[in-house]
């Protein structure tokens, strides 16, 4: 590990020049990088410039490198390989030290609705919160605040000892927030670049504003499109009402039959590969104190509506999940329109826990959807995602280094937790890389990423420099 007085030094720098830190982190959040929508392609050319320059500007040999699509963003510390690659040169002599590789993205969901924001959603304010101070933007939470702390945290190190504890490679990519199309394509292109002894990952959140997490637990997911078709063309509900077949009917009753009164999901072979937590992990999330009712009541609900039998946070962690996210069928403007639909077309998405395959999953709810068919009804699909759950090493030498870190920052132990949602780049980087990830990250549930006036907290910002600094430090060890 280095110097104690070196990491003090270094924190004394991060605290010093946070207002600093701040004012670099709004000049990212004024670039509307928003990747979904072609209109702002230039922007997030931007936004990967403006990052390339200030990641050359404290020593990283940074470039910007184009793909099909959005460029990616690639640096490496400099001075951190000799030609045995990867020993390091410092006062004691060349030390054999870990090659990890920071991933953060700089594009941002569309700001839509626009009406809702109370401030301008790319001109980022510094407002008073219940947490204290908070950056309030598109993009503060997710992602550029966040990979700023990483960033910060470098330039900290930098400023102080003229170097980085270790070997820091950093990928910055521009798709995201619209699937990644690019970056199986980049991956496979530049493994031996890429590949190192660790991830480190910083999109995800903090067990609560106080406590650290590091998530260990990633669900996949398979998302379909379904459409039924039945008449020929759009009918009257007059002359055709009765005899005629109503796809809207055919396709709400397939989609309710998809779950039981228990919230079972009611797909043959669908929990074949779902393993049951073990009792001590169980016991861990028990002891966080996780407040359901709270945690439902926040968003107008009070009664938890997943298998009976499990408690919130297994259903959102360990158990899968099937919802339909969308119905589209008919008429659906303003007054009345009497029209039986030749067709309708519903969303559905599968969370994937443990060895469920997504490739099995997709194919059982196809059938399952066939199998509900009446005559004269044919069905159509189409997949848009389909990644497995992820399931990360606890007994990592890196996980118990970046534990030790979090817990020096905030004074108190890292939970261990679950994500709901998927970050598939962590499962390419196991598959195609080779590479385990950490998975830390300095967000709140309450941050609305992805709504109208998404935030970041000061103290949350902070806190991130620092432990990122602290975790460099340690995995020097």
């Amino acid at each position: 590990m280095a110097e104690v007085s070196h990491l003090e030094a270094v924190l004394g720098q991060v605290e010093d020049h946070l207002e600093l830190s701040i004012a670099r982190l709004s000049e990212l959040l004024r670039i509307e990088s928003i990747s979904t929508d072609p209109a702002y392609r230039s922007e997030c050319r931007r936004a990967a410039d403006w990052l390339s320059t200030e990641l050359t500007g404290i020593g990283f040999d940074a470039s910007v490198r184009p793909t099909e699509g959005h460029p990616m963003v690639v640096a490496h510390w400099a001075k951190a390989a000799n030609e045995n690659g990867g020993a390091v040169a410092d006062a004691g002599g060349p030390r054999n030290l870990p090659h990890v590789l920071f991933y953060g993205h700089y594009d941002v969901q569309p700001p839509d609705p626009l009406e809702l924001w109370k401030t301008p959603p790319f001109e980022p304010q510094l407002l008073d919160g219940p947490q204290g101070k908070m950056i309030v933007a598109r993009g503060a939470s997710d992602d550029k605040g966040q990979l700023m702390t990483f960033i910060e945290a470098c330039r900290a190190w930098i400023a102080v000892t003229g170097g980085l504890p270790v070997n820091v490679s950093v990928l910055l990519e521009g798709e995201e927030e619209c699937g990644s199309p690019s970056l199986d394509a980049f991956l496979a292109e530049n493994t031996e670049e890429l590949a190192r002894d660790v991830a480190l990952v910083c999109d995800t959140s903090m067990w609560d504003p106080e406590t650290p997490a590091i998530t260990t637990m990633l669900r996949g997911m398979v998302y379909e499109e379904v459409t039924v078709k039945a008449a020929s063309r759009d009918l009257h509900s007059g002359h055709y009402g009765g005899p005629a077949r109503n796809p809207i009917r055919v396709l709400s009753r397939a989609l309710a039959a998809l779950h039981d009164e228990t919230g079972h999901v009611m797909i043959p072979g669908f929990y074949d590969d779902v393993p049951e937590m073990p009792d001590e992990v169980k016991q861990q999330w028990k002891s966080l104190g996780f407040d359901a009712i709270g945690f439902l009541s926040a968003i107008g609900l009070s009664v938890p509506a997943g298998e009976t039998e499990r408690s919130v946070l297994e259903q959102i962690w360990s158990r899968p999940s099937c919802d339909v996210n969308g119905i589209i069928g008919g008429y659906t403007g303003e007054g009345a329109k009497t029209v039986i639909p030749a067709e309708a077309t519903a969303k559905v998405s599968f969370r994937l826990v443990g060895d469920q395959n997504p490739e099995k999953i997709t194919e059982s709810f196809r059938a399952f959807i066939r199998d509900r068919l009446p005559a004269d009804c044919e069905v159509s699909f189409k997949s848009f995602a389909g990644n497995a759950a992820i399931a990360l090493s606890t007994d990592s030498p890196y996980l118990e280094r970046a534990q030790a870190a979090l817990a020096d920052e905030f004074g108190r132990p890292a939970a261990l937790i679950g994500a709901g949602g998927s970050i598939p780049v962590v499962g390419d980087f196991k598959r195609k890389l080779g590479m385990e990830s950490l998975l830390i990250g300095f967000a709140l549930d309450e941050d609305q990423i992805h709504s109208p006036n998404e935030k970041y907290n000061v103290k949350s910002f902070r806190h991130g420099i620092r432990s990122w600094a602290r975790v460099l430090d340690r995995l020097a060890a």
